[in-house]
Parts: structure tokens; C-alpha cells; sequence
């Protein structure tokens, strides 16, 4: 009865570990370029008092052992990658991907940070920033007098210069993709970092070698599905109650075998 206290200790603390999951990705339910998250859990190590096929006879063995769980735990926090929806702003710097791949965002110490995050702007020197004011890799500068501003599918970024009769075309954009995005690790601010699990980045121009293309005017929504949250959410709150419905019961054993009488 002890084991089973412990034992219905660690669902409680796995089903807790869930609802973290499961509120914030009801949190980011707005947010753009959000990927949900999903708790993945395995159970803990068996106590074997009887081994599967051991010797009772001669000629005889055990068919089926016996094995004692001491739980849960929390082993993962997996991003599902499905498309979100597109919402239209009509914004020119706005832009979604559909399909396979990340923005390049270049930080301030030099390395490259990724994300589905297309909602762009101008900084006061023309060049392409995201909402926290970090350029946009490849660098693309848009100049000021700069009108009809394009992005086509496959990243090409135009624009008509007062004074010439052609359209200029200012930048290419490039997507990285990944052998393993669900390694990516999350740093806020709508992006995520390389590591050994995700492998190293293959950058290619929108819509080539598997690389989404771009949908400019457009921006990629959270894939969070707010019923699908709310019934996880109802499916770990009664995982949790039968958890600590378990606790109860081996408590009120233990109080019965403590007042047993000679």
C-alpha cells in the first residue's frame, strides 16, 4: 500500500505536468506561427517477484510473471509542425509559409534563430525585422521611396523605384528546414534554436527541394484547436481525481491494517 501511494503520487505529478502543456498552448491559441505542444509520458521501472518462464518442474515453467509498476513520468514535450490556418491583413511584409520550413532570424550574438512567425516590418533603415526588431536572414533593405512592394511564391521580394519603368527585385528570401524539427529548441519571442537532435539546417529558396512557398499579404495562426485543448484538458483533470482517488484509498487500507487487534 506504501508503492501505491507513491505510485499515484507520480500520475498526479504527470497529469499536473499535462495541464501545463495543455494552458499554454490554450495561452498561445493567438499567437502567430505558434505550434502546439504535446506531453508524451512512459512508464517508470517494474519490481519483478516473479520471473516470465521460470522452473516450477522438470518439465513445467511460468507462464506469465510478476511484474509491479511504480508509475509516470513526463519524457517529452513534443511541437506538432501541422499547418495553421492563414489569416489575410493585406500588410505587404506579412507573410506565411505553406508547407516545410522556417524563417531565418539572425540575432544580436550572431547566430540564426528560425521561425513561422512572417509578420514583418521595416526598421528606420528599410531592412526587413521581425516584431522584436531582429533582421530577417538573408538581409533584405527596401528603400524608402520604394513603391508596390511583392513577394512572390518562391521568395523574390520587388518593388517599382520612382524613376525607372521596370520593377526592381531587392532581395530573395531562403527557408531552412530541418531532419528533425520537433529538436528545435524554443526560446520565446515566437523562436527556436538548432540542436544536435534537429540536426543541421538545409536552406533553399521557397519551393525547392521540399521548402514551403510563400504566401505574401497572408500570416501563418497557432495550430492550437481549442476544443481538442479542452477535451485534453477534461481527460487530465480526471486522470488527476482518480489519482488522488487511489492515494485515498490506500491511505484508508493503511488506517484500517494500523487499527487491526489481536
Amino acid at each position: 500500500m506504501m508503492r501505491a501511494l507513491w505510485t499515484a503520487g507520480t500520475g498526479m505529478v504527470a497529469q499536473q505536468a499535462n495541464i501545463d502543456t495543455i494552458s499554454n498552448n490554450l495561452a498561445n491559441v493567438s499567437t502567430t506561427g505558434f505550434k502546439k505542444n504535446r506531453s508524451d509520458f512512459a512508464d517508470l521501472m517494474y519490481q519483478t517477484i516473479r520471473q516470465a518462464g521460470a522452473a516450477t518442474g522438470p518439465d513445467t515453467q511460468v507462464p506469465a510473471g510478476i511484474q509491479v509498476g511504480h508509475g509516470v513520468r513526463q519524457v517529452a514535450t513534443q511541437k506538432i509542425y501541422t499547418q495553421g490556418s492563414f489569416q489575410q491583413t493585406g500588410n505587404s511584409l506579412d507573410m506565411a509559409i505553406e508547407g516545410d520550413g522556417f524563417f531565418q532570424i539572425a540575432m544580436d550574438d550572431g547566430t540564426i534563430a528560425y521561425t513561422r512567425d512572417g509578420a514583418f516590418k521595416r526598421d528606420n533603415q528599410g531592412r526587413i525585422v521581425n516584431s522584436e526588431g531582429y533582421l530577417v536572414e538573408p538581409q533584405i533593405t527596401i528603400p524608402d521611396n520604394a513603391t508596390d512592394l511583392t513577394v512572390s511564391a518562391d521568395g523574390r521580394i520587388s518593388a517599382k523605384i520612382p524613376g525607372q519603368t521596370a520593377t526592381q527585385e531587392l532581395g530573395q528570401l531562403q527557408l531552412a528546414r530541418f531532419i528533425n524539427p520537433a529538436g528545435l529548441e524554443s526560446i520565446g519571442r515566437n523562436l527556436l534554436i538548432e540542436t544536435d537532435a534537429s540536426g543541421a539546417p538545409v536552406i533553399n529558396n521557397p519551393g525547392e527541394d521540399g521548402a514551403g512557398t510563400i504566401v505574401s499579404q497572408y500570416v501563418e495562426m497557432s495550430n492550437v484547436q481549442v476544443v481538442e485543448e479542452m477535451v485534453n484538458m477534461i481527460v487530465a483533470q480526471r486522470a488527476y481525481e482518480i489519482n488522488s482517488k487511489a492515494i485515498t484509498t490506500a491511505d484508508e487500507m493503511l488506517q484500517q491494517a494500523s487499527n487491526l487487534k489481536r
